[in-house]
Order: C-alpha cells, then sequence, then structure tokens
C-alpha cells in the first residue's frame, strides 16, 4: 500500500471476524512501531503483546466488554513507565557516546559527550524525577526563567505525564498504521479500567496505560459507516 492508501484503509473497527492473525506479523509491527520519535528518544513506554485466551477474556472484562475487545484476536497494551527514566536516559547516554565518538570529528568528540552526559545523567533525571516538592521547584523555576527567555516551563508531575502518553500515542499510531499495510484491523481503546488492567499485567503502580489496542480482521459490520472529519478549512491555518 502507498502511505495514503494505508491511512485510507485504516478504520478504528468495532467487531473482528473469528478468523486468526499471525502473532508474528503482529509482533512485525510493533517492532516497527518502536521507530516512532518520542520525547528526548527517553522511549518510557513497554508494549504487551496479549495472545493468550485467559488473558484476553480478562483484558475484554477490564475493556467494558466492549465488541472490539470480545471479539479481538488479539490485543496490544500501550504502557507508560516513569519509573524507568533513569534506566533509559542511561541507556540512551551509552548509545549517544559511541555514536559521538564513531560520526564526530576527533576534536569535538570529548565536548560533545559532555553535553550528552549532562542532558541524560543530570537533566533527565530532574526533569522525571516524582520526589515531593521536585516537580513544583523545577516548575518554579522555568518559570522565573522563562520571564527572561523562551523556557518550556510545563514542568509539573502531570505535564511530564503529559509527554509520555503523547510520546505512547505516537507508538500506537505507528503501530496501526503497520498493521493496517498488512491488511489487518485494530482499534484504539481509551474506555477501560486501568486499575484492572495494570492488575492483570502485574504493572508496578508507578505505570500508567495509554490505551488498549485490539487486533484481528474486520467484520462485515466492524466498519460503522462512512469516516466523518472535521471539514479541513475549519482545523488549517497558513500564517
Amino acid at each position: 500500500m502507498t502511505l495514503k492508501t494505508t491511512l485510507e484503509y485504516r478504520r478504528a473497527v468495532r467487531e473482528y471476524l473469528p478468523t486468526p492473525i499471525d502473532p508474528n506479523v503482529v509482533k512485525e509491527c510493533l517492532k516497527l512501531a518502536t521507530l516512532a520519535p518520542t520525547s528526548s528518544n527517553m522511549q518510557l513506554y513497554e508494549l504487551y503483546h496479549i495472545t493468550n485466551k485467559a488473558i484476553l477474556t480478562r483484558l475484554a472484562k477490564a475493556c467494558l466488554s466492549q465488541k472490539s475487545a470480545t471479539t479481538a484476536d488479539q490485543m496490544v497494551v500501550f504502557v507508560v513507565r516513569p519509573d524507568l527514566h533513569r534506566v533509559r536516559a542511561k541507556s540512551v547516554f551509552e548509545f549517544e557516546k559511541q555514536n559521538v565518538a564513531t560520526y564526530s570529528p576527533a576534536n569535538k568528540v570529548a565536548g560533545r559527550i559532555k553535553k550528552f552526559d549532562q542532558y541524560y545523567n543530570y537533566l533527565m533525571p530532574l526533569i522525571y524525577s516524582q520526589k515531593p516538592f521536585v516537580p513544583v521547584a523545577r516548575s518554579t523555576l522555568a518559570c522565573v526563567v522563562q520571564k527572561l527567555r523562551p523556557m518550556q516551563a510545563d514542568l509539573s508531575y502531570d505535564d511530564m505525564r503529559v509527554v509520555m502518553h503523547k510520546s505512547c500515542g505516537l507508538v500506537a499510531q505507528t503501530f496501526m498504521l503497520a498493521m493496517a499495510e498488512q491488511g489487518l484491523d485494530t482499534c484504539p481503546m481509551e474506555g477501560f479500567d486501568g486499575v484492572y488492567v495494570k492488575e492483570i499485567l502485574a504493572l508496578p503502580k508507578e505505570a500508567e496505560i495509554t490505551m488498549v489496542v485490539s487486533c484481528g480482521l474486520r467484520s462485515e459490520h466492524g466498519v460503522w459507516g462512512e469516516r466523518y472529519r472535521v471539514p479541513f478549512d475549519v482545523v488549517y491555518r497558513s500564517l
């Protein structure tokens, strides 16, 4: 498919055929999804690919027993993991250290590595820290600096949650497009009991569910009519 064809094919499917789909194809689509960009390349997400029928039954109940869930052959749960920020930051830093050493002029290697060290080993742990008073302190400091120069001041605990969910949402959308390119169907579901989903997956309390995506092959009634979009001129602005 071309990108245009893929985008036009992808729909939120509300009912699936009882036809099994290849879990390996779904897994490959998830691998492609990890190519999606994330804020500061922190990749604070996990992908739970559910194929076990017993778990699918429980997960469908957690998704309020909507048909997109009860008829799905497989499901993927997209999870954000703020508690892994130090591990992820260290991992990205170690990669960038090698990147700089490989692709930078010799006289700039030390300086660039120092910048990455400051960014991932000091700034990222500060920005994602959830320790008491730290989110308030960093937001207050950012607001003061913002009066002197442009500065991202949205650094509260909830602001950083939004950042993580936006990044995870990009991964989920890339997955759904990869599935559509394979002629497979999906439905992103936000109607779910997050506490129950976390219990099913045995997730730590810090983890949060971005969305649950059901997977399968659409039935005759899987797509509810034509797609509606607000007229382009209503949302488009050219400056």
